[in-house]
């Protein structure tokens, strides 16, 4: 059996620009729904839902029936969690909150087998197909992609510094928490805020690095799209259930209210 190609990191090595989607929900169900609905790859996140490794495994699991790939963000930048995850099949990760060089080359050698890293070696796993992938020890660290999160002004300031370390696949810009450490708590949309986000994109473009946002709305994600984001995951699963189940009650009050003279 040979080991399963990163079409994920593929796509942006060969400079397609890529839309995905967030998934918070837990759901293996509404994991694969999303994955059938035709995204180039969804964000799969266990830093601010309860999602452990073992909820992480039943989503890859339902995802990769649709051929989408899957991103995962991982709670910390932790050498436990990266090795468990990837022995667990995932492929494409991104570690929240690196606030510098040192941090990022710690989250690149998480990820690596010696001697470029420190991942831990075992014979039989989920990513090796259970110890059936050919080569899967020298072949798996090509496979794997890291990306690390800016999600803070001091980060930004850094990301020059951040980008040039070897190893690292990409980066990606959290605008929420980015905004906060700005004191703009909420206010993504705050023009300081987006020139730093059009400002991150730009420098990455110019050093060929692969970047990546999340964006809440189409309309937002255009505006990243045009700054020069390379892929943008629009939408949370969560999110978008609430937000049409929202849009049903409001009409179906409406329809009442009028079916009642009122009331």
């Amino acid at each position: 059996m040979d080991l399963p190609r990163n079409v994920f990191k593929q796509r942006l090595a060969n400079n397609e620009k890529l839309i995905g989607s967030w998934l918070m929900s837990g759901s293996p169900i509404i994991a694969e729904a999303m994955g059938c609905v035709g995204f180039d790859y969804l964000v799969l996140d266990m830093e601010h839902v309860a999602i452990d490794v073992p909820d992480a495994l039943a989503m890859m699991q339902a995802i990769e029936a649709s051929g989408t790939p899957t991103l995962v963000r991982l709670l910390w930048n932790d050498m436990v969690l990266v090795k468990r995850i990837l022995d667990a099949g995932a492929q494409s990760i991104m570690l929240p909150y690196v606030q510098n060089a040192d941090e990022a080359r710690l989250a690149v050698s998480y990820a690596h087998y010696p001697p470029a890293g420190v991942r831990g070696v075992a014979g039989l796993h989920r990513a090796s197909r259970w110890g059936n992938v050919r080569n899967y020890l020298k072949e798996a660290d090509q496979e794997i992609m890291v990306t690390v999160q800016l999600e803070t002004l001091g980060a930004i300031e850094k990301i020059e510094q951040i980008a040039a370390v070897d190893g690292l696949d990409g980066l990606f810009i959290g605008p929420a928490d980015l905004s906060a450490s700005m004191g703009l708590l909420g206010d993504i949309n705050n023009t300081k805020v987006q020139e730093l986000l059009e400002r991150g994109a730009k420098f990455c473009n110019k050093i060929g690095k692969p970047i990546g946002i999340v964006a809440g709305t189409p309309e937002m994600s255009k505006h990243y799209v045009d700054y020069g984001y390379d892929h943008v995951a629009v939408g949370i699963d969560v999110g978008m259930m609430i937000s049409r189940a929202n849009e049903y009650l409001v009409t179906m009050r409406e329809q009442k209210a009028k079916a009642v003279g009122g009331y």
